[in-house]
């Protein structure tokens, strides 16, 4: 079927509005504005305000939302569909309405997308797509000053799951706010990925309080008298991680065999750091295999994915080998010093407060910053608009660091060799733009 044949099926006004968004996203380019994957949505969208559902129509899609990891898991989706056709996706991070109607511009002829959604998006966007798959990985605290408290997320994502009742819903057992989210699906996947950070699930959003255990976690009442959900306890998992290694001594990233229905076993070997990429890329490999993908060969085209959107790339800076990280919000900040080579002893840190951060960073005082202490060597340099903030959190936490203005800056404050580099949202996206750049010119 060729784009043409397929660009038919659409009605006239939304080929239209296809035609104008494609050409605003072109110009953003040329002109140098941003790579377009959010204005050619917004463009098509004002022109056919159901231009989304006709696109999607004939396009089995994936929905994968979460407050971390969703541009990985995303990532490794759209790889190990490719396993079955074209897939269309928007593994850039453009994660609203208009980023989801330019990725299907984009890939007008693909049988499948792979779409990270913003969670408080994922009802809007659902109702248009009618997705095939949702995967929910996890919930915590996130920029409360623009998404809202944690409950009112819990409740989006259950919306979207009950207004999609056909839908397979791949999902993170071991995360309860997740659990509550995908408790009314007809057809669940659990997947035990792990959820090291709890303080955030205390409470369970369809009554009862959690508590931890061995074997997960179980609720007990609140109040006396109080009658506890159907799920009350960890749902055994349909797929599972055992023989983890996270060794950074090894070459590659982590590894693990992942346990699947009807004696599914197979190796997990990944190129990207962490436990929480180990937990990405199950429920990637859970989602695959329901759309019909074999699991190795899920597992092999995975390996390919060694950065997503500059998270996780490599750089020489002149003779600093950097390898960027992303860190957003206390989850993901605790998450990502866990994946700090521990041999490496020096480590940058950035932070913004603009709006796409959220500017309430009083969350800093949350996160557990100890693990920076490990070696007596290491060297901490702090840098980024709220550096100064970030400088006082970490002295509090018995760490001394030397503070900078700018990422560049810090760099330039390291010795030659290697540095580990946690930024958050705009401040990394505004250093690799400035990365970009200079490898461009280095290449001419």
């Amino acid at each position: 079927m060729t784009d043409r044949h397929h660009s038919l099926r659409l009605p006239l006004r939304s080929q239209i509005a296809v035609l104008a968004g494609s050409a605003a996203r072109s110009a953003s380019r040329a002109l140098g504005r941003g790579a377009g994957g959010m204005i050619g949505g917004e463009v098509a969208l004002k022109i056919s305000p159901s231009v989304l559902s006709d696109l999607a129509r004939p396009v089995q899609s994936v929905i994968v939302s979460a407050t971390n990891g969703k541009s990985t898991t995303t990532r490794m989706m759209r790889t190990a569909l490719s396993q079955l056709g074209e897939v269309a996706s928007n593994t850039n991070g453009d994660n609203m309405t208009s980023g989801v109607i330019t990725a299907l511009m984009n890939s007008r002829s693909a049988r499948f997308a792979a779409l990270e959604v913003d969670e408080m998006h994922v009802p809007a966007v659902a109702r248009c797509v009618r997705p095939a798959v949702f995967v929910l990985l996890n919930l915590s605290r996130d920029q409360l000053d623009r998404v809202g408290e944690i409950g009112s997320v819990e409740r989006r994502l259950r919306q979207a799951v009950e207004e999609n009742p056909n839908a397979i819903v791949v999902a993170n057992c071991d995360d309860p706010l997740i659990v509550s989210a995908a408790a009314s699906a007809k057809n669940v996947v659990w997947v035990a990925a792990g959820a090291s950070w709890g303080n955030d699930s205390t409470a369970y959003p369809r009554g009862g309080r959690v508590v931890r255990d061995e074997d997960g976690w179980h609720l007990v009442p609140s109040d006396e008298g109080e009658i506890l959900p159907e799920i009350s306890s960890r749902p055994d998992p349909h797929w599972w991680l055992s023989d983890i290694d996270l060794s950074p001594e090894k070459s590659g990233g982590p590894t693990a065999t992942l346990n699947g229905p009807e004696g599914i076993s197979v190796a997990l070997e990944l190129n990207l750091p962490g436990r929480a990429n180990l937990g990405n890329a199950a429920h990637a490999v859970a989602a695959a295999v329901a759309l019909g993908v074999d699991a190795h060969d899920a597992v092999q085209a995975m390996t390919s994915v060694r950065e997503v959107a500059g998270r996780y790339s490599t750089h020489d800076v002149d003779g600093r080998a950097i390898r960027i990280m992303l860190a957003k919000n206390p989850a993901g900040w605790q998450e990502a010093m866990t994946m700090i080579d521990r041999r490496v002893e020096q480590v940058i840190i950035g932070v913004n407060g603009q709006v796409p951060d959220g500017t309430d960073l009083s969350w800093l005082w949350d996160v557990d910053f100890s693990m920076l202490l490990e070696g007596s060597q290491r060297k901490v340099v702090a840098c980024g608009e709220r550096g100064a903030d970030l400088a006082v959190r970490l002295e509090y936490a018995g760490i001394h660091c030397m503070l900078v203005k700018t990422p560049m800056e810090a760099v330039a404050a390291c010795s030659p060799g290697s540095v580990e580099m946690l930024l958050n949202y705009t401040a990394l996206r505004d250093f690799k733009t400035i990365l970009d750049a200079r490898e461009k010119k280095e290449q001419r």
